[in-house]
């Protein structure tokens, strides 16, 4: 997180020789906030984790199935179901943090967007931050794993049977699902919010500063 760019020094600190200098600064940092908010490098790093969870998610499917499948499994079978569920786990837990982590930053990405918009307006720079092409990309993308996850679902739980997997088999369809289902759900939220908030911030009249009052950031 810190290397954000820096929020805007208070007003009285503030030395910019000219308002010129100021918007430029300004443009310069709206630019930046919203790349690291919704740049294609973010978009791809919300894929990457994405793979990673359900990757994980994956081997410890593969440990229940080696563990709690029918029959008594044979050492070498046990064996390679333990290794496997430690490995998803090793895998799982760093894809939860920083899915975590990405959301905690968000918050902090859309404070200092908030607080450098509110030091002026220009319709340049400000028609900017809506970002149609990368939001649209974030809404159908995030809207499709939550489709997707919410089939797998249920798809999973209906076709299974004792004898095409049994209950290892259902609680990986759901886990695989439901890890689907909420990132695509962080996605939608991160989707919907910057253009919440892109919104209200280009509806200010140019000129008006944070005096007069800045949104907040969702």
């Amino acid at each position: 997180m810190s290397n954000l760019p820096p929020p805007p020094p208070p007003a009285e600190l503030q030395s910019w020789p000219d308002r010129e200098a100021r918007l430029a600064d300004r443009a310069l940092a709206l630019d930046e906030l919203g790349r690291r908010l919704l740049g294609a490098g973010r978009l791809t790093l919300f894929l990457v984790w994405l793979v990673l969870l359900e990757f994980g998610w994956g081997l410890i499917g593969i440990g229940m199935s080696a563990f709690g499948g029918g029959g008594v499994a044979d050492f070498p079978t046990l064996l390679v179901g333990l290794f496997c569920a430690i490995a998803g786990i090793g895998a799982l837990v760093p894809a939860v943090w920083l899915t975590v982590r990405s959301v905690l930053r968000d918050r902090l990405v859309r404070e200092r967007l908030v607080q450098w918009a509110a030091l002026d307006a220009e319709p340049a720079a400000d028609a900017r931050l809506r970002a149609p092409v990368l939001s649209a990309c974030w809404l159908l993308l995030s809207f499709a794993l939550c489709a997707t996850g919410l089939w797998a679902s249920f798809a999973v739980a209906a076709h299974t049977t004792r004898d095409n997997g049994g209950y290892p088999l259902v609680v990986y369809g759901m886990g695989a699902g439901l890890g689907l289902w909420i990132t695509g759900l962080t996605g939608l939220a991160k989707a919907v919010a910057h253009y919440r908030l892109a919104v209200r911030l280009t509806g200010r009249p140019a000129g008006r500063s944070a005096s007069s009052g800045l949104p907040r950031p969702e």
